[in-house]
């Protein structure tokens, strides 16, 4: 089933496969599948999840016979549906519980024996590399520290001029702290107290990171990711996903607070919470706070990749001295362009005379090269609603790159973007439901930018490249553009100035000319 969706989404290309990674944690066991094309394209295909507490009652050192048989069971459970869905390739791997476990090989004998997979166990510093791997392919940080909670340990890694220099391991893991000092519902000042210390004692180990002015943190991992889901829905956060969303230590405080004064009954009942880490989302929250302290930064950065990403991008980016892309953000827009198969010479043809308009038109829009770049992406991606259906197709693109997310921007260039594709063809342009990533000026920036796309998309009209180039001047009064093209475009003129001009003139407080010029191509 897979493989033949594979086959419709992406055309001509039969190169593509299927990569699977377990990770099996101290509290949760996940299965992600990937399809992809390595180096070109990629797409998580489906996930599995199961609450394992691995770490359960690992009081004197060693995995329970309990621990061990829900970590085969549910592998075995994996292994069965990637061998239903047809995977070519499994990655399985293991951290924390298993590394620390003085019965961790057993464990893993037990894996081969009983489910067939070898179970790749990995280091400290090297699930820290791993962490680094995946969150650089979305979050593109020069000088910075990743952070990882997990449900056993917790990893801080240094980033230094864009690559991975060094990672520690230490046993801050919600479950690991949670199982040790907290006995209560709500939890005792007394245990909080000795929690707290234990925090503090640990965080002394990682002697090497510093404070350092303007080096951004990066968060990925359960808690993390759920701390950040509680704050979108107290901010009724408009994007459906948390790529780049930023999580303030004032929000982390605040949860703590939340989690100190509830029973487990009423935690539960928290917005953005999960209910299977309800009881041990106190303890991560507090190790998050610590970091944040410790390293003297206000807010992190939430990376929805991780470990299993850093894991596939060692496949995906094989060809690479380092498995990170080169331009995170321009892989991002031409990744969701190709699966969701853009018409590349349309889109490029697009791109093309909107930096041509906005060149010719800098000293009229004074903006610069930061707005440019999220007009190309939405002139690469404004399209991609076709795949779903022509009619509406504008709203069907800012719906998939909403849902969808981009690597390396923002939210807020993030919602520029899907909202340039979604008016690329009609509508006046409007912020509503995403009026909290607005900044000043975004009202006027989104017009402009938007007039710009829908007159390049019009005088592409017939998808042939007919208008070859553009030229456009301005005066107080009006706008100028002349059309270079070796014969008429008849229908891109009559399109643009029933379509494309009206905005144009709303944006720009100008009347706009149409004139034909003669291409001097050929």
């Amino acid at each position: 089933m897979f493989k033949q969706l594979t086959q419709r989404i992406i055309k001509g290309r039969t190169d593509w496969q299927f990569i699977a990674i377990s990770d099996l944690g101290s509290n949760t066991a996940r299965l992600v599948i990937l399809r992809s094309i390595p180096g070109y394209a990629y797409r998580l295909e489906d996930e599995l999840r199961e609450v394992v507490r691995l770490r359960e009652g690992m009081t004197d050192g060693r995995l329970s016979d309990a621990a061990m048989e829900r970590g085969l069971s549910t592998l075995d459970l994996f292994k069965r549906f990637c061998g239903a869905v047809g995977v070519d390739m499994v990655i399985p791997t293991a951290t924390s519980a298993v590394r620390d476990a003085t019965n961790g090989s057993e464990f893993v004998q037990r894996v081969e024996q009983e489910v067939g997979w070898k179970l790749r166990v990995l280091s400290g510093e090297r699930e820290a590399h791993y962490g680094v791997i995946g969150a650089l392919n979305e979050v593109p940080i020069t000088n910075g520290y990743v952070l990882d909670i997990g449900g056993g340990s917790a990893q801080l890694s240094e980033v230094r001029d864009g690559s991975y220099r060094r990672g520690d391991s230490v046993r801050l893991g919600a479950l690991a702290l949670t199982e040790r000092f907290v006995k209560s519902d709500p939890p005792k000042s007394s245990e909080l107290k000795v929690l707290q210390s234990e925090i503090e004692k640990q965080l002394q180990t990682f002697t090497w990171a510093k404070p350092s002015e303007g080096w951004k943190l990066v968060g990925l991992g359960g808690t993390i990711r759920n701390l950040a889901k509680i704050e979108s829905k107290r901010q009724n956060y408009p994007l459906e996903n948390l790529h780049g969303f930023a999580l303030t230590g004032k929000s982390v405080k605040e949860s703590i607070d939340l989690f100190d004064e509830l029973p487990l009954k009423q935690r539960k009942s928290i917005p953005g919470l999960s209910d299977d880490r309800a009881d041990i989302i106190g303890a991560g929250a507090r190790v998050v706070a610590a970091f944040m302290d410790y390293l003297k930064v206000d807010e992190l950065t939430i990376s929805e990749n991780g470990l299993r990403e850093g894991i596939f991008f060692e496949q995906f980016w094989r060809d690479q001295p380092v498995p990170i892309a080169d331009d995170v953000r321009r892989f991002s827009v031409l990744n969701m362009a190709r699966i969701y198969q853009y018409q590349p010479d349309h889109a490029a043809h697009v791109r093309m005379l909107c930096q041509r308009l906005f060149a010719d038109l800098k000293t009229l829009h004074q903006y610069g090269p930061q707005e440019l770049e999220l007009l190309e992406a939405a002139a690469l991606l404004h399209d991609l609603g076709t795949i779903i259906n022509y009619n509406d197709h504008h709203k069907h693109s800012q719906m998939l790159i909403i849902s969808s997310g981009l690597a390396g921007y923002t939210p807020r260039e993030t919602a520029i973007i899907s909202l340039l594709a979604r008016y690329h063809r009609k509508g006046t342009p409007s912020w509503e439901g995403f009026q909290s990533l607005m900044q000043d000026g975004d009202e006027i920036l989104l017009t402009h930018l938007a007039a710009i796309l829908r007159m390049a998309e019009f005088l592409e009209r017939g998808r042939s490249g007919i208008v070859s180039d553009i030229e456009a001047a301005w005066d107080d009064d009006s706008v100028t553009i002349t059309l270079l093209s070796d014969r008429t475009p008849a229908v891109e003129l009559w399109d643009a100035e029933r379509n494309a001009a009206p905005l144009f003139e709303t944006a720009f407080g100008r009347t706009v000319h149409l004139q034909l010029g003669h291409s001097t191509q050929g």
